[in-house]
Order: structure tokens, then C-alpha cells, then sequence
């Protein structure tokens, strides 16, 4: 064994402390459902990560405020990772794990700079994706070569080796091919003779509750973990500063007229400031004697959300081309543009108007579900959108891009943490409380975020036979709360589980 170098001393260290990553991340995991176990597994994967590029030079320079814009993404990854402690909604909790684990890798491709194109560009993301996914397969044998090169002897790693360590090659290959023989021959002794099955069956005792195949599991998913975060680390820590994958050059394509464009959109805005007048004189100024015959008012309100909030979208695509794909001529025709386009914005704010308060009418006569009111934030979301796009058309130089991300961002974190369950309870209690509809079927189907609004009305409506199976429901989700009560599973929801069942 020779003496290494400080730089392989540290590539081992790194290697050994990726392992060890991976043994503890499938205690946290394998067996437990999610919740205290998944900030601890993200802490352990940015301790390993700032271990591994500490003192590499280039690692966290400012470059055109690429790692502050990293540093920036640590709030949303924090507060991600904390919502598995704080809430317990199901849905949230699968999507989390993916925006996670691409945030993690956009972060960290950030800091080390490996990636020269900027965070708002879709060539970055293409980075990410091929840095993530891809080119730690390429570095798979490293960690094997680092540490056949520490621990076995010079002439076992060089070619022409001597008869010694030649001999050395073959034991160890007939120790590799004699274990799955050895497993074979030992359960077929197992079962031909009860005293020698007897006393194969004691070693697993020897562990306690150890289970082999359980251990075989977990010590191929610590493998898998571990080998994964190493290439990944060693792909960050010599990255290309050339493109991570050649891409044909972008050519400027052909831009629209600008007066065809002009006649377009006030073409499409002379159609919805008419339906806007219609929307202020029936939604929001409640003249109904002008509905059609037979039409009643709160039938016609409740209708249309859907085909509103897609016609936004179509006009959010108008906006955009608009922005990018028309041609800049003169003066006159410019500011008819913009003036097209910020009409185009206020048109389709008053559809968004519109679609918000025929939901919510929809949503009183039928009942609040997660996706209602998911479809309440993306229609939030579209008018902030809007909003930012209305400030572009007046400053050319206002990165959108930015803009959009930013809120995408900001916006998913902020429904995670509304607690969308519990309003979803606390909506339905307060609407059978005002015309004694409740769908008890979906109020089932929530997390036990919802058992606070729950207990609130099963104690408000002691004795209504008709909540009678309300009670069936919070024991339902109580058990299945507590179900894993294990400690890397903790969070605030299934500790109110819990709290309330003694």
C-alpha cells in the first residue's frame, strides 16, 4: 500500500464519505414515509456537496451573478424540504421530491459554474439536465479505480503485474465466484438436515430483527446512493467550461409585419372588450334581465371558468409574440403596438376576473376540492404574469425570463405552504354549515392536514346523524397518520394525529 497524494487523499475521502451518505440515506428512507427524513437527507447532501468543492479554486467566484442567483435558490430549497415536516399533502409531497431534486441540481451547477450559459436561458436548463443525468455515467469506474489504487498493491493496479500479485487477481476472483455458489450449496444443506437448517436459521438472530434480504436491499440502495452522489460531485468538480453539449447556433428568424401584427391584435381586442362590457354588466354588475330565455343567472355564472382561464393562455402566447416576433418600425407604429398589447393584458386581467368568481360561485354550489383551488392559484399566478408582462411592453430592457421564473418559483412554494387540505375542510365544514351540503366521500381522500377542520365540525354538529360517519373518517385518517410512527417520518400533522387520539 503506498503512501497517496493530498489530492487522492481527498478524492478518497470524498468517495468513502458518499458511501456513508448513501448508508444513512437508506436508513432515513427504505421503510418510512416521508417527513423529518427528507431536510435531514437534503442537510446531508449539501454538507457532502460543500465538502467536496471546498477550496476549488473558481468554485464560488462571481460570474455575471451566477452564484448569487444560486444562493438565492437556498430559500425555496429550505422551505421545500421543511414542508415535509410542517404539512402532509400527498400531492405536494411526490411533486416536491421532483422540483427538489431539480432545484438541488440547478443550485449546484450554479455555484461550480458548470455552466456557462445564464440561469434564465433554456440552454442552461439543457445543461442541468445533461450534468445531472447524464455525464456522471461517465465517471462510474472512478470511485472502484481510487480506491483499488489506495488499498491494493502498485503491481495489482499495473499491467504486467508479478506471480504473486497475479495470485492475488485469482483469489480474489474465486472469492467473488464462490459466494452466490456458496449460498446455493448452503440453503440445500439447510433444507436436507434440520440441526445444520437450525443453525443456519440462528445467524440472523445474531442481528437482532436483521432481516438478509432487507440487508441486501439496503446495501444495494446505500450503493446505488452513494456511487450516484460521487459521479455526480466529480462531474462538478471537473467541469467543461466549453457547451456541455453542441447545439446549432440560434438564427434570427423571420419577424411578423408590424402593421399586420397591430391589425391582428386590435382585431382580437375589439372581440374581448365586448365580451369584457358582458362580463361587467352580468357578473359583476348583476344585470340579469338581459340573460337568454329559460338561462338563470347562477347557472350562467358558474359555467365557462375552464374555457376563460384557456383563453388567457392563448393570450399570454399573443403577448409574448408580440414581444419578441414583431418587427420594430417606426415611431407611431411602435407605440400602436405597445397600446395593443397593454389592451390585450387588461382584457385578458378582466377574463381572469371573471373565471376567478364564476369558480368560486361553481365552488359553492358544488363543494371545494384540491384542484379548484389549485386552479384559484394558477389563475393568480396568470395574472401576476400579466402583470410583469404589462411592465415589459413599456421597458424593452426587463428581463422577463427572470421575471417568470421568479414567480414560478415563488408561487409553488407559497401553495405548498397555504396548507391547501385544511382549506379545502375548513371551506366544505363552513358551506355545510350555510346550506347543508358536504361530499363526505372526498373529505376521505385528505390528508390529515384536514383533521383540524374536521374534529371543528364534528364538534359543531353533535347528534346530526347525517355527519355520522364523520367520525369513521377522522379515525381513518388518524390511522393512516400514524400509521409509521418511526422518527425519520415525523411531521407537525401526524404529531396532531397523535396528540388527538389520546
Amino acid at each position: 500500500m503506498r503512501d497517496p497524494a493530498p489530492w487522492q487523499r481527498r478524492y478518497e475521502r470524498i468517495a468513502l464519505l458518499s458511501l456513508l451518505f448513501g448508508l444513512i440515506s437508506q436508513y432515513l428512507k427504505i421503510g418510512h414515509s416521508l417527513g423529518l427524513n427528507v431536510p435531514l437527507f437534503t442537510a446531508l447532501f449539501y454538507g457532502l456537496f460543500f465538502y467536496a468543492v471546498k477550496g476549488r479554486i473558481g468554485g464560488f467566484d462571481n460570474w455575471r451573478g451566477q452564484s448569487k442567483s444560486g444562493w438565492l435558490l437556498s430559500l425555496p430549497i429550505a422551505l421545500l424540504s421543511l414542508s415535509y415536516v410542517l404539512f402532509a399533502n400527498t400531492m405536494f409531497q411526490s411533486l416536491n421530491m421532483i422540483l427538489l431534486l431539480a432545484l438541488a441540481a440547478a443550485q449546484t451547477v450554479l455555484l461550480t459554474r458548470s455552466s456557462n450559459k445564464p440561469w434564465y436561458r433554456a440552454a442552461f436548463y439543457h445543461d442541468v439536465l445533461y450534468v445531472a443525468l447524464f455525464r456522471p455515467i461517465t465517471y462510474i469506474t472512478v470511485p472502484f479505480g481510487l480506491l483499488a489504487a489506495r488499498f491494493l498493491p502498485d503491481s495489482v493496479t499495473r499491467e504486467g503485474s508479478s506471480p504473486a500479485a497475479s495470485t492475488l487477481k485469482r483469489v480474489m476472483l474465486g472469492l467473488l465466484l464462490a459466494a452466490p455458489l456458496l449460498l446455493l450449496v448452503t440453503l440445500l444443506l439447510a433444507s436436507a438436515d434440520t440441526i445444520f437448517q437450525s443453525l443456519v436459521n440462528r445467524i440472523p438472530n445474531l442481528f437482532g430483527d436483521f432481516s438478509i434480504g432487507n440487508g441486501i436491499v439496503r446495501l444495494i440502495f446505500a450503493i446505488a446512493i452513494g456511487l450516484y452522489a460521487f459521479c455526480y460531485l466529480w462531474t462538478l468538480l471537473f467541469r467543461r467550461t466549453e457547451n456541455q453539449v453542441s447545439t446549432p447556433s440560434v438564427r434570427a428568424g423571420k419577424r411578423f409585419d408590424s402593421i399586420a401584427a397591430a391589425t391582428l391584435l386590435m382585431s382580437f381586442n375589439f372581440v374581448y372588450l365586448v365580451f369584457a362590457g358582458i362580463q361587467f354588466s352580468y357578473l359583476f354588475g348583476a344585470a340579469s334581465g338581459l340573460l337568454p330565455q329559460g338561462a338563470a343567472y347562477a347557472d350562467y355564472a358558474r359555467q365557462g371558468f375552464a374555457q376563460l382561464v384557456a383563453v388567457a393562455l392563448i393570450n399570454l402566447g399573443l403577448l409574448l409574440a408580440g414581444l419578441h416576433l414583431v418587427k420594430r418600425e417606426g415611431q407611431t407604429v411602435e407605440v400602436v403596438r405597445k397600446l395593443s398589447l397593454s389592451m390585450l393584458v387588461g382584457c385578458t386581467i378582466i377574463m381572469l376576473v371573471s373565471a376567478f368568481s364564476r369558480l368560486s360561485l361553481y365552488e359553492q354550489a358544488y363543494g371545494f376540492t384540491q384542484t379548484r383551488l389549485l386552479v384559484h392559484g394558477f389563475m393568480l399566478f396568470l395574472g401576476c404574469i400579466l402583470i410583469v408582462s404589462l411592465i415589459r411592453i413599456w421597458r424593452e430592457h426587463f428581463s422577463l425570463a427572470k421575471a417568470y421564473i421568479g414567480l414560478a418559483v415563488a408561487a409553488y412554494v407559497i401553495m405548498n405552504y397555504i396548507n391547501i387540505d385544511a382549506i379545502v375542510a375548513q371551506s366544505n365544514s363552513e358551506r355545510y354549515t350555510a346550506t347543508g351540503k358536504i361530499d363526505l366521500d372526498y373529505l376521505a381522500t385528505l390528508s390529515p392536514d384536514a383533521l383540524p377542520a374536521l374534529v371543528k365540525l364534528q364538534k359543531e354538529q353533535q347528534g346530526n346523524g347525517e355527519l355520522a360517519i364523520l367520525s369513521h373518517i377522522i379515525e381513518s385518517i388518524r390511522h393512516d397518520a400514524i400509521e409509521n410512527s418511526s422518527w425519520q417520518s415525523w411531521s407537525w400533522p401526524k404529531q396532531q394525529s397523535q396528540d388527538m387520539n389520546r
